[in-house]
């Protein structure tokens, strides 16, 4: 899985307080070596982390391609949605020194062997990973090294990776990494990128505390940019040679015993700026986006026409069901006074089968469970994300956080597939416990598992270790599981669910329906309002997903996230009032299926995404998307559709709840 977790970014504002830091965030004050003390370090260390790339879902570790690598270095250690998520960080061989400058240092020299079965593999890696574009990943401060260039449009764009080199194709009908460079043009040539220019801006002096005692000789990182560069180094390193180092295709390969080898440089410049602000360090990233910079006025646009459109529903419902409940209650009191009372109609007509137990009640009681607690998840993620604490600098966070929440809360999806099994009558509750704790997680993890298996298969970094398969299992099974059967039995200690209206004992026959208060169209309808309060969103979300775009509105992405909850009540609470007027009682189903169906509309997103806005290629790489997309399509299932049937039973409860039956 291109292991996109950069959506983790948050907005940077939130780290604006001076006296207080989140846990992982306080910054790191660096000095001259002539100045270390407990209160600074003059070493800075550079991590390396996987390549991918925006064609192949595939991701590799650093060391695949046969870079520069230290055999002593100690790598960080990783989080659990790190491991899970591919991200595999490790120590680099660059040696910097805070205010050292380096002209032109040698990192190491790779010798291929023509005939040689190593070197021929080694150098096959090289040209496949610069015909697909994967792209280097470092991390300096726990900021990511940027590339930044030009746009066509003359927007500067500064990329949280940068290629390791580039193809060079016979046509250029569209700007590409090696037209972006310059010299690079050579029809059908592979150019190595070998050398890179580094350059780290730091914060230093004024009135902080923390730079009072080193006056110039200290300070704070504030971004490191990278420029890579292809130079062929002769006997003499040269870093400032215009010749660009092209790698043997497979057109011109190595004769046997021909060696060529790739001396691999880096240059280091340091440079001061008072102007920005340690806390303010992100904004060059985020505000260089091409896809972050959102145009805000079309948004909330939409949010308002979603607000005035459930407010217009909200108006409707009530207007109509204040009027209803009048008049079956003055018919309640023409028959209590033996006047004639006026025949009933309407929804009032199915108050004995309303609740009548739905068919399947089993599996339904069993999916809403799953579906509040992914919604109880999705909602305390969210609460976390727009407080800072999970920040750019605790990569993973935000996934750990999602998975030990989820985890945590089988309790909550045992006790409500435990009541609401009971209120159907159900007593086989040994079999809805197994179901409860099983079925979604074992779907999820079978998925999950399937890719994994094609990641091990490809060498990739994605691939989870086996102990990583182990805890994930353990934590399902170990904790989970017994949390799981821990809420179903407070759920059944419970008293069943008491109705407000009596069922009858022989069900009541159902006219025949007009077409839009049939089951199918009913539920195609209900998903497109819902759908329509989060598309925008979504094309932002698999930016960052699919296209190393940084998302970080997660403020107001909760926003979003209430006005779904809001709209998906709603909608379904509407077209089950229709149903019921139309004296169709089987609602059980048709409200969870109604808002559940905003689904598929993601799902039809995010194919028209894959065909429309990516450049994915390969069986594998296709194979991958649609796995990842379907887990998530399966859990917004779940999510929207708890919150319709939630939403329609209590509209239910309470319309049959203040009128008069006889």
């Amino acid at each position: 899985m291109r292991t996109t977790t950069v959506v983790f970014c948050a907005l940077s504002v939130l780290y604006g307080a001076s006296a207080f830091y989140l846990p992982g965030l306080a910054p790191v004050n660096y000095c001259k070596a002539s100045e270390t003390s407990s209160n600074c370090k003059s070493e800075i260390k550079l991590y390396v982390n996987r390549l991918n790339t925006e064609k192949y879902v595939i991701p590799y570790e650093y060391s695949h391609f046969d870079f520069c690598t230290v055999e002593d270095g100690q790598s960080p250690v990783e989080n659990l949605g790190q491991v899970v998520f591919g991200e595999r960080i490790r120590p680099s061989p660059y040696t910097l020194e805070f205010l050292k400058d380096v002209k032109c240092s040698k990192t190491c020299i790779k010798t291929y062997t023509g005939g040689d079965a190593a070197s021929e593999k080694k150098l096959q890696l090289l040209r496949k990973g610069m015909a697909m574009n994967y792209q280097h990943h470092w991390i300096v401060d726990n900021m990511p090294v940027t590339w930044c260039y030009q746009l066509e449009d003359e927007r500067q764009y500064c990329s949280t990776g940068f290629p390791m080199g580039c193809f060079s194709k016979e046509s250029k009908l569209q700007q590409d990494t090696c037209t972006i460079h310059g010299p690079y043009n050579k029809p059908n040539t592979y150019y190595l990128f070998n050398h890179v220019n580094l350059t780290i801006t730091y914060h230093s002096g004024g009135s902080e505390e923390w730079a009072s005692g080193f006056g110039d000789n200290g300070g704070r990182i504030i971004s490191v940019k990278v420029m890579p560069h292809s130079i062929k180094h002769t006997s003499t390193i040269d870093c400032e040679s215009q010749i660009p180092l092209e790698i043997p295709g497979n057109t011109n390969a190595l004769a046997n015993g021909q060696t060529f080898q790739v001396t691999y440089t880096y240059s280091v410049k340091f440079v001061r700026n008072n102007t920005i602000k340690w806390s303010s360090r992100w904004d060059y990233i985020l505000e260089s986006m091409p896809h972050t910079n959102i145009q805000w006025f079309s948004i909330l646009n939409s949010l308002i026409i979603v607000l005035f459109l459930s407010g217009m529903v909200a108006m409707i419902m009530l207007r109509t069901l204040h009027k209803d409940i009048a008049r079956y209650n003055q018919a309640y009191f023409q028959i209590e006074s033996g006047e004639d009372a006026q025949e009933e109609f309407g929804w009032k007509l199915v108050h004995g089968d309303v609740f009548r137990p739905p068919r399947k009640g089993m599996l339904l009681s069993v999916l809403l469970g799953s579906g509040v607690q992914v919604f109880f998840m999705t909602l305390v993620t969210l609460a976390f994300a727009c407080l800072g604490f999970l920040s750019p600098a605790n990569r993973g966070a935000l996934m750990t956080c999602a998975m030990v929440l989820y985890v945590c809360l089988g309790t909550t999806a045992g006790y409500v597939a435990a009541r609401i099994y009971k209120s159907f009558g159900g007593e086989k509750w040994k079999s809805n416990v197994l179901l409860t704790s099983m079925l979604s997680p074992g779907i999820v993890f079978s998925l999950f598992f399937t890719m994994n298996l094609i990641f091990w298969v490809n060498g990739s970094s994605a691939a989870v270790p086996f102990s990583t398969l182990i805890a994930l299992l353990a934590l399902w099974f170990g904790v989970s599981v017994p949390l799981t059967f821990i809420g179903a039995y407070f759920g059944f200690k419970k008293r069943a669910l008491e109705h407000p209206v009596r069922t009858n004992q022989i069900p009541r026959q159902i006219p025949e329906q007009n077409f839009y208060t049939q089951l199918i169209p009913g539920i195609v309808m209900g998903g497109v309002l819902p759908f329509g309060c989060i598309f925008i969103q979504l094309f932002f979300i698999l930016n960052s997903l699919w296209s190393s775009q940084v998302y970080y509105m997660f403020g107001f992405l909760f926003l979003v996230f209430l006005i779904l909850v809001i709209t998906c009540s709603e909608t379904t609470i509407l077209l089950c009032y229709f149903h019921l007027c139309a004296e169709d009682y089987h609602w059980w189903w048709r409200s969870f299926l109604t808002s559940g169906f905003t689904a598929i509309y993601l799902l039809i997103y995010c194919i028209h995404f894959f065909f429309t806005k990516l450049d994915i290629v390969g069986a594998t790489s296709t194979f991958l998307y649609f796995g990842y997309t379907f887990i998530m399509v399966y859990l917004f299932f779940l999510l929207t559709g708890s919150i319709g049937f939630f939403a329609c039973f209590w509209f239910v409860r309470k319309i049959y709840s203040v009128v008069k039956v006889d």
